[in-house]
């Protein structure tokens, strides 16, 4: 049988399939590049005040390991500085949750199999699955492009950073590919491959920071869009680079396709033991075990991040110093106080986003358990449905209270060693992290509801964070109005440090979360399982 039967077939059933989370993914990076030019066209409205920022990011050496060096001074330079690292990084993530989606985690969950008993090629699901990825990268490549042209930037140099982003997208898709036939599990998969593009970044990272390491960001494809230097250089050899990259991994993995059986991985799994130990004797241990691994990712990416945001304190402060209009963005987003606590204030609102995230997972991972038919065994046993997504609600809680904890802890340990008096700082930001708690909470416990009431619905639940990080980020920068905002449970935190703390708004978004949280558990107990 030709080994690409059925890839068509297969490829609209992926578009269909992906048809909410694909154009959420491409339109929130396209979003966050154009409202990032918009507001450097804004903020610095001169050419000299643009160059005064560039040489400023340039002489700092942890500001540039945090966005890289700027290349160009105009609003189209900027913009790419700015989004060129941290867009990379989103394309690459996007691409390598599509392609594991498509074609480890549909192993694993047994669909492929009975995919395979028809005629479809053994090629045929990977093949679908880059051709999903390839058409994603292109329309984000497009509207990003159009997006800076619109704003009055070059073509040249829109289509270039268009095209950086399309690209490391397309290096991790087939780094994606690769990973999906080494390992056996899709989770495996997606933090092999993950694990690489964090790997990536921190090279791309360290050789920013300093001219004597600059090679190493050679070694990471963050470090090739890089060095496409959209709107200065245009150094299409760079895109090429990548391109090069991408085939040749894509051919690794349609080789390494034909050594391995369904449902196998070409790394060997290691047994269990023959009897479960006691500790995994509850169904609270079961949950333990299916989300503690992704929490301790999750509290290292935390843990450097924090680091990294911490460290560059001190930097930013100073920039934002020479910029009135920047300072007043950083107090409409929700920091209060100087501009140093207005930074550190909006960096934990930003983590507080992010750990709703995590907190979206875990509840999600009922949906998951329920539609694989593993739920259905457990709940067989003595053991009821709330007490089975009550283990899975607890990680969603306490996991997230332990990633703001590690975050401030770790964005409390830098600052203060940059900025000084080291208890009060490490103090101020670990409460700031834990203040966010009552809105992650009240994220995940409106799709638990979700999931007991309507559970078909429960993958559009990954909309409610994303719609909450773009009301929190762009609209105090697009000036959107307050019944807007207000839609955000994160609007009505208290913003620390600097801020003052409030009671009542922490009360009560506590308490729609708990009337949330019982609503999903009651439609649970009433529901049809599956």
């Amino acid at each position: 049988m030709n080994g690409l039967a059925g890839t068509g077939t297969l490829l609209r059933l992926a578009l269909r399939r992906d048809r909410i989370m694909l154009p959420a993914w491409v339109y929130a990076i396209t979003a966050m590049t154009i409202s990032t030019g918009y507001s450097f066209g804004t903020l610095y409205g001169t050419a000299s005040a643009r160059e005064q920022f560039a040489r400023g990011m340039n002489t700092n050496g942890s500001l540039r390991a945090l966005y890289g060096t700027v290349y160009d001074a105009g609003v189209g330079g900027l913009t790419a500085w700015r989004m060129g690292a941290f867009g990379a990084a989103l394309a690459g993530l996007m691409s390598i949750l599509l392609v594991v989606r498509h074609t480890r985690a549909d192993e694993e969950d047994g669909r492929l199999e009975l995919v395979g008993a028809g005629a479809v090629g053994r090629r045929a699901p990977l093949t679908a699955a880059l051709l999903t990825v390839l058409l994603a990268d292109l329309l984000l490549a497009a509207l990003v492009a159009a997006g800076l042209a619109a704003l009055g930037q070059p073509a040249g140099g829109a289509l270039a950073f268009g095209s950086a982003l399309a690209v490391t997208g397309l290096v991790f898709a087939a780094l994606a590919g690769v990973a999906a036939q080494a390992v056996e599990t899709g989770r495996a998969a997606s933090g092999t491959a993950s694990a690489a593009l964090g790997l990536g970044f921190v090279l791309r990272a360290a050789g920013d920071s300093d001219s004597r390491t600059h090679w190493l960001s050679w070694l990471s494809p963050l470090g090739w869009s890089e060095q496409v230097r959209p709107f200065a250089d245009n150094r299409w050899w760079a895109v090429a680079l990548g391109l090069l990259a991408a085939c040749a991994l894509a051919a690794s993995a349609y080789v390494l396709v034909g050594r391995r059986d369904l449902g196998a991985g070409l790394l060997p799994r290691r047994p269990g033991p023959a009897s479960a130990a006691p500790a995994l004797r509850s169904q609270l241990a079961l949950a333990r075990r299916l989300q503690s691994a992704t929490l301790y990712g999750w509290c290292a990416g935390f843990a450097v991040a924090g680091a990294v945001f911490g460290s560059v304190a001190k930097g930013a402060a100073t920039l934002v110093g020479d910029n009135q209009q920047v300072g007043d963005i950083l107090h409409r987003i929700g920091g209060q106080g100087s501009f140093a606590d207005a930074y550190l204030a909006t960096i934990l609102g930003l983590f507080g986003m992010v750990a709703a995230v995590y907190a979206v997972q875990c509840v999600q991972r009922l949906r998951g358990e329920e539609t694989a038919g593993r739920a259905e065994p457990v709940l067989a046993s003595a053991v009821s449905r709330s007490a089975w997504a009550g283990g899975h609600l607890l990680f969603a809680l306490l996991g997230s209270a332990v990633l703001l904890a590690t975050g401030g802890l770790a964005a409390g340990l830098t600052a203060g060693a940059t900025l000084g008096d080291l208890p009060r700082r490490l103090g101020a930001l670990v409460g700031g992290a834990l203040v966010q708690l009552p809105a992650v909470w009240l994220t995940a416990a409106a799709v638990l509801a979700v999931f007991g009431l309507r559970p078909r619905w429960t993958s559009a639940g990954w909309g409610m964070p994303a719609a909450f990080l773009v009301i929190g980020w762009l609209g105090p920068v697009l000036r959107l109005g307050r019944p807007i905002l207000d839609l955000s449970p994160f609007t009505h935190l208290p913003h620390l440090p600097g801020g003052t703390v409030s009671a009542r708004p922490l009360l009560w978004l506590t308490a729609v979360a708990a009337g949330l949280a019982a609503a999903g558990l009651a439609g649970l107990n009433r529901r049809d399982l599956g």
